[in-house]
């Protein structure tokens, strides 16, 4: 994998994209920063492309929907951690 400032520059955008789509996903309030769903979402993005790419599947033409929806499982499974993470932490210390 070539390593590019315009890749770099699009694992940012789709990572945020991923990352909002991971909050949407998961059901419920989460008291986390937008910033930390971004940085969920670039991560999401990033081990997406990974998996996607040790399955074989991620070199198509356009938009490859199948690492897409990856990335989005990922991000939302980690947006559901933390916030899990979160929520009892806050529930413990009050």
């Amino acid at each position: 994998m070539e390593l590019t400032v315009w890749g770099i520059i699009t694992a940012l955008i789709v990572g945020l994209i991923v990352g909002a789509l991971g909050r949407l996903v998961v059901p419920g309030r989460q008291n986390m920063p937008m910033w930390l769903h971004m940085l969920i979402g670039v991560g999401a993005a990033l081990l997406g492309t990974i998996v996607a790419r040790a399955s074989g599947f991620a070199e198509t033409a356009g938009i490859d929907w199948r690492e897409l929806l990856l990335q989005v499982l990922f991000a939302a499974i980690a947006v559901a951690l933390v916030a899990g993470v979160g929520r009892r932490r806050s529930v413990t210390h009050h």
